[in-house]
């Protein structure tokens, strides 16, 4: 099953502080996710400042369950980064070069 994981951050002060300090062990999870074949795209989401203040997540899970578990333990969500998080059942375009 694929989804679509759309997370907002907090709008605190101290939001973006969070974020960077949460970041390379945030990255170090995709990387993981990736290696397991469970991470198809993603990336921070800007304001019109370039500044990061959510992230999309394109993900391959077996079900909703599992996808949840791994969403509990991101760094993201323990380190109070991601305040609102939707998740959405999508069926996305395969990718594929062009010839």
């Amino acid at each position: 099953m694929q989804f679509v994981v759309t997370a907002m951050d907090y709008t605190d002060a101290d939001a973006l502080a969070r974020r960077m300090a949460h970041r390379e062990t945030h990255l170090a999870g995709v990387r993981a996710l990736i290696a397991q074949g469970h991470f198809l795209s993603g990336g921070a989401i800007l304001d019109d400042s370039g500044n990061m203040i959510g992230s999309t997540l394109h993900l391959d899970f077996p079900d909703r369950a599992s996808l949840d578990l791994t969403l509990q333990s991101d760094p993201y969500v323990a380190g109070k980064v991601w305040d609102k998080i939707d998740v959405r059942q999508v069926r996305l375009v395969p990718v594929t070069k062009p010839n």
